[in-house]
């Protein structure tokens, strides 16, 4: 099991960049948290390496058609544990 936190940059707030990337979550086996910060989205997402990968590659290709990543950076974190996978 891993954590990993990232910082997404670009179009992502006011576009449904949270309720997008929620929608995605549900179709993996992970858990963690999305929310707006400053002028970026703040992921952190913990599960198996591999649904993790596969869950962050779906959602930096955009989580719906009105946001635009420009950046992003990341790093795994100590592993913690969430309920389940939500917005803030």
């Amino acid at each position: 099991m891993v954590t990993q936190h990232y910082k997404i940059f670009g179009r992502v707030q006011g576009v449904g960049f949270r309720k997008a990337t929620v929608n995605i979550a549900n179709n993996f086996k992970i858990t963690g948290t999305v929310e707006n910060v400053e002028d970026y989205v703040e992921i952190y997402v913990s599960g198996q390496e591999d649904d993790v990968k596969q869950f962050m590659d779906r959602v930096l290709k955009g989580p719906n058609m009105f946001a635009k990543i420009s950046s992003y950076n990341h790093e795994e974190i100590d592993y913690r544990e969430f309920d389940q996978f939500k917005q803030i």
